[in-house]
């Protein structure tokens, strides 16, 4: 048997890191061409709404941000309850056809509309890809290296999205907002399905074998035979644990979307080129990119919660320091601390579910906490966009702050550990 690994008995199934570390490996691969659809979008959109389209309001111009946060965080639902019906396989593959149209909608869409509907499109493209390779991920690994499991994953989406932001950056420099940037989208979408089609396995069987390992518990809450409604609860509401992810979540999503509608526009208003705004859209992803290879890790050491609190307070002392900066060295080191603020809470919450959600229903356990989790997109780009029409882009983002802060300080108070063996 392979260290760190769990044989099941379920048709000779091994759960662990190493026992599956090619399917492991191409999922990561597949998750980064996820990150990168959505990277496409982060420098060069905001721009596109400002000299295109003409939009001068916020909230208009944040209109496509609500657009994928709501059909992202819905479509997250149905990924988790679909991938328990029919398999993960299928929604994964589904999730790559509804992308193809959306590169040609950006390139070509003669109106704002056009722009919107691009977005419903992607937003249901990441919530059926990225909740399923985040579901297929904690089948194959089992309990031992979660965090590590969705480090690997977060990273993975998050390096490329801030490649691609500073790759389509440099390409509207020197090519316009429109077509370049946008073909590397294209790109990635048809890979992506060829490889999700053709190389990607079916790992639903892995978390059945791990629900027939995993011990009966008194609790009545996490039992194995739970209905939708009821796990939607516990997840929103009930445990608190999982319901202090689901806040935590959703607040760390709705400075997200601060981060990728107003900052550009806020840059752009100081006098800062294109090249160098995309570098600023680049920075904080990349950093949160990369620290969560570290960061999942840490959790499995360490756990969950002194993480989870720690990165929420992290980022709201960044998006102060956005506020009162007027420099590109300023507003650099704040992307730095925002994005290793934000490492410090993705992976670690997307395993504090796995602790918690029982193996038999933790699939939608997963899809509830990220629809509240990219429900934050929507709320955040409303809130922002009201904010910053009303009182100026600045006051949104010391609003957004003080909400960042007061969640990390209910996760200190309320959620318990989660990952007891730490």
């Amino acid at each position: 048997m392979t260290a760190g690994s769990t044989t099941a008995p379920h048709r000779g199934i091994q759960l662990g890191l190493r026992a599956n570390l090619a399917q492991f490996s191409l999922l990561v691969a597949v998750n980064a061409l996820v990150g990168g659809m959505l990277g496409q979008e982060r420098t060069v959109l905001p721009l596109l709404a400002r000299d295109a389209f003409h939009l001068s309001a916020y909230t208009a111009a944040l209109t496509y941000i609500v657009a994928f946060g709501a059909t992202k965080a819905i479509t997250n639902f149905f990924a988790g309850t679909l991938s328990d019906r029919y398999g993960r396989k299928p929604v994964l593959v589904a999730g790559w056809l509804v992308a193809l149209p959306v590169p040609a909608l950006l390139i070509w869409g003669p109106s704002w509309g056009w722009i919107v509907l691009a977005n419903v499109l992607l937003g249901a493209n990441q919530g059926l890809t990225w909740s399923t390779t985040v579901i297929m991920k904690i089948d194959l690994v089992g309990p031992e290296r979660r965090g590590l499991a969705m480090g690997l994953n977060e990273a993975s989406g998050y390096v490329a999205l801030a490649a691609t932001a500073m790759a389509t950056g440099a390409m509207a420099a020197h090519w316009g907002l429109r077509p370049a940037p946008f073909l590397l989208g294209a790109a990635y979408a048809a890979l992506a399905l060829g490889l999700s089609a053709v190389a990607v396995h079916e790992t639903r069987e892995y978390a059945r074998a791990e629900a027939a390992l995993h011990p009966a518990l008194k609790d009545p809450d996490h039992h194995g035979e739970l209905t939708t409604r009821q796990v939607a609860w516990i997840t929103s509401f009930r445990d608190k644990a999982l319901s202090s992810a689901s806040q935590a979540g959703l607040v760390n999503n709705l400075n997200d979307a601060l981060a990728w509608g107003i900052f550009p526009l806020l840059f752009a208003a100081h006098g800062l080129s294109v090249a160098r705004i995309g570098v600023l859209a680049a920075l904080y992803p990349a950093v949160w990119g990369f620290g969560q290879l570290f960061t999942g890790w840490w959790s499995d050491r360490i756990g969950r919660k002194h993480l989870i609190t720690a990165g929420m307070l992290l980022q709201a002392l960044a998006l102060a320091l956005v506020a009162v900066g007027t420099t590109f060295p300023v507003w650099a080191g704040a992307q730095i601390l925002l994005g290793a603020g934000t490492a410090l809470v993705y992976p670690t919450l997307l395993a504090a579910v796995g602790d918690v959600a029982h193996p038999a229903w933790r699939a939608r356990s997963v899809g509830v906490y990220r629809l509240w989790r990219d429900g934050g997109f929507a709320v955040g780009a409303l809130l922002a966009g009201a904010l910053a029409d009303a009182y100026g882009p600045t006051t949104a983002i010391w609003a957004v702050a003080a909400l960042t802060a007061a969640s990390g300080l209910l996760v200190a108070a309320r959620m318990y550990e989660t990952h007891t063996r730490a």
